[in-house]
């Protein structure tokens, strides 16, 4: 089975886990105070990478960006257009690697979960990279998951990749604020903001 065709068959659950639906009001806020201190405070254009259902990008979206969702399963996309109705918002079937959109075009490129499951990701990054204005941002949140059979990938290595790349790289780490993640969590789990 594709990729595009797991994430597909994960569509109409996918908004039941507490982070990514964000329907539970105490996970939902704690993720947009979390977007207000990772996304510019003026309204921006902000590319969401492997947006899935949207529940991020709408996050963003209320806070006045301009979000444009690339996702490489239509069901996902689906669920964002519908949550993103009556918003500024666009969404595009693509892939997060090499998103169908035009370099320095974006304020914010911000990405959930989706670096680990791409192939070469150091590469993907300076890609990323490209994506961003002058004084653009690149909002990684990322982890290693699991504790017997850990799957993700470590913040050293992101942070080692793009300090030479960027200006500034800033890391936060998320595991121990469980309302992010609808309750405590032992793995690693963390942030990454770089500012071209």
């Amino acid at each position: 089975m594709s990729t595009s065709g797991t994430w597909d068959d994960a569509a109409a659950t996918f908004d039941d886990e507490p982070d990514h639906g964000l329907r539970d009001p105490v996970v939902r806020a704690a993720w947009a105070a979390r977007l207000d201190d990772w996304l510019p405070a003026s309204a921006s254009a902000v590319l969401d990478l492997g947006c899935g259902t949207g529940s991020l990008s709408l996050l963003a979206a209320e806070r006045g960006h301009r979000v444009t969702g690339i996702d490489s399963a239509p069901r996902m996309l689906e669920r964002a257009r519908r949550k993103l109705a009556d918003r500024e918002a666009e969404f595009h079937l693509g892939s997060a690697a090499e998103p169908p959109v035009r370099p320095g075009a974006y304020d914010v490129v911000l990405v959930r979960h989706v670096l680990w499951t791409l192939p070469g990701p150091e590469d993907v990054l300076r890609h990323w990279l490209t994506l961003l204005r002058p004084a653009g941002r690149l909002v990684l949140i990322e982890g290693v998951w699991g504790e017997l059979n850990p799957v993700g990938i470590p913040a050293h290595r992101i942070l080692d990749t793009l300090a030479p790349l960027v200006r500034e790289v800033r890391h936060t780490p998320l595991s121990q604020d469980a309302r992010l993640w609808g309750g405590p969590v032992r793995d690693e789990r963390y942030a990454v903001v770089a500012l071209s």
